[in-house]
């Protein structure tokens, strides 16, 4: 009898600490925020070796009742794997700190820097909508972000500034890493084509990539005229304004990142027929496959939280390769190929 209420009692604290887990999830994040607003990843790398704790609080203006402090949060963030402890030399008992590949990310110099991403999605335009999702389960609007600010996300980035270049800032960054990977791992997609059309390519970071690594393609990066607007091309580049629900201009491929997760089905459906319409050799679509086999735990949290992200902000979700299959064919294409390359992405190739 004793035993089965060890065994109740441990299940009963497991039980609490996961629960405990999620409830203080929203830490790591606004941790984080903290370190990155006192620009410590930065100061770190300036350091150029490992930093000493002392060193490094000295470097951050702090109130001097507050220095202590830092250690705390430091703590959390060497747990969370953004920072290393190290010691800082062997005649030296004190510890030091050095940068991992995950706040390398963070970097305000770094050509690949998330810090747009991180800035956007941490937003209080963005993070009040979460607030509303219980209403938003019992009303009738599209979104939680349009129960919390009564508009859809892309009128209210049309009409306020903020949000229009916090949301562009964002997906140009993730367009500079993406487009890296893509470069260097995918050339072979690009194969043949002697123009491309990126559907809702924002301020062209991706088109500039292909355009730059692929002379002989003409890119169109094709998106609302605010987005587009006083933007300026190049020989081989050009911006043009419009409504990919309405039309989308021909090409010999029209590629589509991120942008359909956007949506629900029969806005994609919607989508993709005006694609069809105009291209000669195939749609490509870079975004999230969920529920794939061969994935491992972080991968799939990782896509089902984005998923969740979407559902808040957007109409739109992640989708199973069948829910994919389902869109792709009942807009009218042939076949399709999905190559997981690009991280949590893949490439899914569209043909007519």
């Amino acid at each position: 009898m004793e035993c089965k209420s060890e065994e109740r009692v441990s299940k009963l604290l497991r039980a609490q600490t996961h629960v405990w887990n999620h409830i203080f999830s929203f830490v790591n994040s606004m941790s984080l925020k903290c370190a990155i607003d006192l620009e410590i990843p930065d100061i770190i790398h300036k350091y150029g070796e490992t930093m000493p704790f002392s060193q490094l609080t000295a470097s951050l203006s702090l109130n001097p009742s507050k220095a202590n402090c830092i250690y705390r949060l430091m703590r959390i963030l060497t747990h969370s794997g953004f920072f290393s402890q190290l010691q800082v030399n062997e005649n030296d008992l004190e510890m030091g700190y050095v940068l991992t590949d995950a706040s390398t990310l963070l970097l305000k110099d770094n050509p690949l820097s998330m810090l747009p991403f991180f800035h956007a999605m941490l937003d209080p335009i963005l993070t009040k909508p979460w607030h509303q999702l219980p209403t938003w389960f019992r009303n009738d609007d599209p979104t939680p972000f349009h129960t919390a600010h009564e508009m859809k996300i892309w009128d209210y980035a049309g009409r306020d500034p903020k949000l229009n270049q916090l949301f562009n800032d964002a997906m140009a960054s993730d367009a500079q890493l993406v487009s890296n990977v893509v470069i260097e791992r995918c050339s072979g997609v690009f194969k043949g084509l002697e123009s491309l059309v990126d559907v809702g390519g924002g301020t062209g970071i991706m088109a500039k990539a292909i355009a730059k690594s692929f002379p002989h393609i003409d890119c169109t990066v094709f998106d609302l005229p605010h987005v587009v607007a006083n933007l300026k091309g190049c020989e081989n580049l050009k911006y043009v304004g419009g409504d990919m629900f309405e039309s989308v201009p021909p090409a010999d491929a029209v590629l589509l990142k991120w942008i359909l997760h956007d949506w629900n089905d029969e806005q994609c459906v919607k989508i993709l027929k005006k694609c069809k319409e105009g291209i000669k050799r195939k749609v490509i679509v870079i975004d999230m496959v969920v529920e794939s086999e061969e994935e491992d735990f972080e991968s799939t949290e990782t896509k089902l939280l984005v998923d969740m992200v979407v559902m808040v902000l957007y109409p739109g979700k992640e989708r199973t390769e069948k829910e994919w299959a389902k869109i792709i064919f009942s807009a009218g294409f042939s076949d399709y190929k999905i190559t997981p390359v690009v991280g949590l992405r893949s490439f899914i190739e569209i043909y007519p």
